[in-house]
């Protein structure tokens, strides 16, 4: 594949320092990155601040750019996708549908409405609430959807006014790197800078004294790094986290319905999804049925990589979440679990991993208790829904989760006694521009999207006319 660059100051930026990227269907490094500099950094983060300055000021130029964006990434979603799947795995239409996914959140937020609202209009004064940028943005983004989740931070922040500094995942840059490529000729200079580099790179955007605000999406652990690092200088934060989302069926389900959507709910992404079921709870007398149904599904999907014809799951992004999906079955396995389908990794190269189904499990057991974000679900049986709530709430993790069941209304209550995010009704993983999107407890702060997302790069202002 042809190299692919930096982005800042609107030009290309190359570095002879690079760092492998791995194919994760074969496991072995097929392409390079380049690796941004410290002084490359600076001048990112110089460039993006004098943007700032005009930027900020014209919002039907930024509305006008937002929709030609959005054009641009659907223009080159062919030549973009090939170096998605390359990279991350995913099947190649998928990896087309993210580049159309991206540019949908461009359109989206050209469109929309920036709030600002009257709260008096009297003989003493007319005084109005307005939204105003915060500055410059760094944005860190994961491997799992890189395009899409980077458009979730692009859109609404220069919408607002601000300009961005954007960091995709080490194990995926080059997909956004051909992003900033297509974008550096509709965008002015320095509105969007777009740099590759290890893990330390983020570390040191964290700490820059330039950025005003930090959007990551990615773990737990890092989204409390990130937070520890922005707290010295006050810097604004909005952290998308992981999940352990509960999926619940009562008793009243159609099994034969559910189960193809119970499936997918987990097994979209090969289960790389922060808000995927992670573990799905079922009534003792549907046990057998739902878990049947599942091991039938996950024995069936075509598992290969993102390039062949027909491939429903590719590989594991990465060697150490491979590995962590290894363990965690494997702890299940010795621990009593049994595995109606799966259960190991596949006899081939690359970070294959058998679709796997877990019966006889329960809390304790660490693929219950933890966020796996792979191919592999416990399914967990109770008696009681009040205790079955109590025990999907039970955890640190508060992203989303669903609930499935004939009875809508009940499903409904039962939904909105769940302490997450988005608490679905009959469906997971049903996301949406217009619809926020953000966690409880440890699964992050702040939301993304909507009018919602907006305010989160956006500083409210109080502008107050004397009519005295």
């Amino acid at each position: 594949m042809s190299e692919v660059t930096m982005t800042i100051d609107g030009a290309e930026a190359t570095t002879e320092g690079t760092f492998d990227v791995v194919n994760p269907a074969t496991g072995a490094a097929e392409a390079k990155a380049p690796d941004c500099t410290p002084q490359q950094l600076e001048t990112a983060m110089a460039s993006a601040a004098k943007a700032y300055r005009d930027w900020r000021r014209d919002e039907a130029r930024r509305r006008e750019l937002l929709r030609t964006s959005a054009d641009a990434l659907m223009a080159a979603a062919d030549d973009i996708a090939p170096i998605l799947t390359q990279e991350q795995g995913k099947p190649l239409g998928e990896s087309t549908m993210e580049v159309l996914g991206a540019a949908i959140w461009f359109q989206y937020y050209a469109d929309l409405e920036i709030p600002r609202q009257v709260i008096q209009d009297d003989d003493a004064a007319f005084v109005e609430v307005v939204q105003r940028p915060l500055g410059v943005v760094a944005g860190i983004t994961p491997w799992n959807f890189p395009l899409v989740l980077a458009s979730w931070k692009i859109a609404p922040a220069l919408l607002a006014g601000n300009t961005m500094v954007l960091k995709p995942s080490p194990f995926t840059p080059r997909a956004t790197l051909k992003v900033g490529e297509i974008l550096r000729d509709v965008l002015p200079p320095g509105v969007l800078n777009v740099i590759s580099g290890r893990d330390p790179l983020g570390a040191s955007m964290t700490a820059h004294p330039i950025p005003r605000k930090i959007s990551f999406t990615g773990s737990v652990a890092t989204g409390k790094k990130v937070a520890a690092a922005a707290a010295p200088d006050l810097k604004r934060t909005t952290l998308e986290l992981g999940g352990n989302d509960p999926a619940i069926v009562l008793d009243d389900v159609d099994v034969d319905a559910v189960v193809e959507k119970l499936f997918w709910g987990a097994f979209q992404n090969n289960g790389q999804v922060c808000s995927a079921i992670k573990r799905v709870y079922v009534p003792e007398s549907l046990h057998d049925r739902i878990v049947g149904g599942l091991a039938d599904r996950a024995r069936s999907v075509k598992v290969g990589a993102g390039t062949e014809a027909d491939v429903q799951l590719g590989p594991i992004n990465n060697r150490p979440q491979f590995e962590r999906v290894s363990e965690l079955v494997a702890d299940a396995l010795s621990s009593g679990a049994v595995a109606a389908a799966g259960g190991r990794p596949m006899e081939t190269d690359g970070f294959f991993f058998q679709p796997t189904i877990l019966t006889n499990v329960s809390e304790g057991t660490r693929i219950v208790d933890e966020e796996q974000f792979g191919p592999a679900l416990p399914v967990i049986t109770y008696r009681d829904v009040d205790e079955v709530v109590a025990r999907a709430n039970a955890t640190h993790y508060g992203l989303s989760g669903s609930v499935w069941g004939t009875d809508v209304d009940r499903a409904t209550q039962i939904a909105e006694d769940l302490e997450c995010g988005t608490a679905w009704v009959n469906t997971h993983l049903a996301l949406a521009p217009h619809q926020p999107f953000g966690g409880a407890k440890w699964s992050g702060i702040g939301v993304e999207n909507g009018t919602w997302g907006l305010l989160g790069f956006c500083e409210p202002q109080v502008v107050h006319r004397s009519k005295a």
